[in-house]
């Protein structure tokens, strides 16, 4: 958990600087700003979705997880969560919830978030979230300055399901596919290329509604490996 434990606190102190910058940081720059990320997040999403070994499997799991996510109403329940702690900490920052879900997906949903959870949960080195940990503290700087505070509590779904992945490894104690992780990877970077279209204020997608669709892919990767070789 060292690698996600200081992956947090790396957000968080990230948030922080970012918090004192954002009273001087005029509209303007705010706005080329997230043009960039879109575009950056749009590019990385578009990296990790060309790995896609079985796109009908991908597609499937999409739409699957879309509608588990509707049910659900997980992009509901995020904005009422946001809304809560919005109220409950006295803020007036009216992008508290687009903060706090943006931050969640641009430090959980890339490739090194998945595999360096995994390796770390075998034991095998945290090398990875390290570097993933120096990445995001400079991501968290200029996502707060823009977004506000949402993006400090992010770090909190950051150590749930980073640090998740990780307990959950080390206590099913076998190796992943690599089968597995590469397709959970891809349908990472198609959510990514998602937010990257809310980012750039093309068509507001719900996005969260489509997280279930991780765990779709890998189980059906799994029955495709297991039963249909």
């Amino acid at each position: 958990m060292v690698g996600t434990l200081v992956n947090t606190a790396a957000v968080i102190a990230g948030s922080g600087i970012g918090l004192a910058f954002k009273k001087n940081l005029p509209d303007k720059y705010q706005v080329i700003y997230f043009q960039a990320v879109g575009l950056f997040t749009m590019l990385l999403g578009v990296k990790m979705s060309l790995a896609m070994a079985s796109p009908l499997l991908v597609v499937l799991s999409l739409v699957v997880g879309g509608f588990a996510g509707m049910m659900m109403r997980l992009e509901e329940k995020a904005g009422q969560l946001g809304d809560y702690i919005k109220a409950r900490l006295h803020s007036d920052n009216d992008r508290f919830t687009e903060g706090l879900i943006t931050g969640f997906l641009l430090f959980c949903m890339g490739s090194m978030t998945i595999v360096g959870a995994i390796e770390e949960g075998f034991g095998k080195t945290s090398d990875l979230l390290l570097t993933k940990s120096i990445m995001d503290f400079f991501s968290a700087i200029m996502l707060a300055s823009g977004l506000g505070i949402g993006i400090l509590f992010s770090a909190v779904l950051l150590l749930l399901f980073q640090g998740g992945i990780t307990l959950f490894v080390s206590v099913v104690g076998k190796d992943i596919p690599a089968e597995i992780v590469s397709e959970i990877t891809v349908v990472g970077g198609i959510i990514l290329i998602g937010l990257s279209i809310n980012l750039l204020k093309i068509k507001n997608i719900g996005i969260l509604n489509m997280l279930p669709a991780l765990l779709f892919v890998a189980l059906f990767v799994w029955l495709k490996m297991y039963f249909f070789p």
